[in-house]
């Protein structure tokens, strides 16, 4: 004998059609209840990739977009879209009994994923043996075509330069105007965990290329170099548009208690024709800091003429010209290195994911 079905009254049936696609509850389950050509359609309220609310997001003819990273459910058989099928989420009967919506709660279609190659960048974080690696990145812009000097630019292949020739390391140059990358597109505003690793953008965007940035920082890089030039008082907007997008690395620390950036360090060279040295290396230290980099004592170069030096001509020819600078650019790559030599002699290489996150890590260093 058959187990009598089970339903439970939503609420009136009106109101769900009056709003298209909209979240109910099961208890503390939620589900995304539809209405499109006259025909109601319950599914399952969490995304099969990231768990986004599905009764949240938006129709599109018959598929529920997920409101966080546009994944798409058939509204009635909770089905994947075309060529995405075997992602199904569990889909529910509905009827209507005296103009109330009631879903049958006893027997939904089975949710199954279907397997998926994780990113590259979400393979496991183990530093290879061989020499410190150093990672320089450029953020002045700049036409790649017709490339101009730049100060920040220069200073920072002076360091990169001794890095490898003077102090054996193995390095590489990363401008940012090389590279075609979106900018962030507030994935973090819709839900912390909507904000992933790797990257929201760079998941979905084969052709992203802040891919490169990732990679030197996570993986690759025992030091990073950060230059850039000073604007209206502020770093770069190239810098900010590869900080916002570098948030995923930090919110991995807010949603998974996991510390991507371990025994690393990072040091700049700033450089403009306005003031205000001291406001921008305050915004790059403390922005790095949360990412979980180390600073050598004096982790910055700066060379600023001030505000009321518009003569760029002669303030190109300055740093041109100084010995004073480019000893300095130097000396900064010496005091990076010398301390990323300390973390890897003395920290003990741990899991990247311990019980603490960035508590349990500062106690390993203090420890060690």
């Amino acid at each position: 004998m058959s187990a009598k079905a089970q339903w439970q009254d939503l609420g009136p049936a009106k109101a769900f059609q009056e709003a298209g696609l909209s979240e109910a509850s099961l208890g503390r389950q939620k589900i995304a209840v539809s209405w499109r050509d006259g025909r109601f359609g319950a599914v399952a309220g969490t995304c099969n990739h990231a768990g986004g609310p599905l009764g949240k997001g938006r129709l599109e003819g018959d598929y529920v977009v997920c409101p966080w990273h546009h994944w798409k459910f058939h509204r009635c058989t909770g089905e994947g879209e075309p060529g995405f099928e075997e992602d199904k989420v569990p889909a529910y009967e509905l009827r209507v009994q005296d103009g109330r919506l009631e879903v049958r709660t006893d027997n939904p279609t089975r949710r199954h994923k279907k397997p998926h190659e994780p990113h590259p960048l979400a393979r496991k974080i183990e530093r290879a043996p061989g020499a410190i690696r150093v990672a320089g990145i450029s953020t002045t812009n700049m036409d790649e075509a017709h490339p101009r000097y730049s100060t920040s630019d220069a200073l920072l292949q002076v360091a990169l330069e001794h890095a490898g020739a003077a102090l054996q390391c193995q390095t590489q140059l990363i401008r940012l105007s090389a590279l075609k990358f979106r900018n962030c597109e507030g994935y973090y505003s819709k839900s912390a965990h909507a904000c992933t690793w790797p990257c929201s953008i760079t998941q979905m965007d084969a052709a992203d290329e802040l891919t490169a940035v990732y990679e030197a920082l996570v993986h690759w890089a025992d030091v990073v170099l950060v230059s850039t030039p000073i604007r209206w008082g502020v770093a770069s907007a190239l810098y900010f548009k590869m900080a916002e997008r570098l948030n995923c690395i930090q919110n991995q620390v807010t949603i998974r208690d996991s510390v991507l950036i371990r025994r690393k360090v990072a040091a700049f060279v700033i450089t403009g024709g306005q003031d205000n040295v001291q406001g921008v290396a305050g915004e790059m230290l403390c922005f790095f800091s949360e990412l979980g980099f180390h600073f050598p004592q004096f982790p910055y170069i700066a060379h600023s003429r001030g505000w009321s030096a518009e003569d760029m001509e002669r303030n190109v020819e300055h740093v041109m010209r100084s010995a004073e600078l480019r000893e300095g650019a130097r000396m900064l790559a010496e005091r990076a290195v010398g301390l990323a030599k300390n973390l890897l002699a003395t920290a003990p290489m741990v899991e990247h994911t311990p019980r603490g996150g960035r508590k349990a890590y500062r106690l390993e260093i203090e420890r060690a």
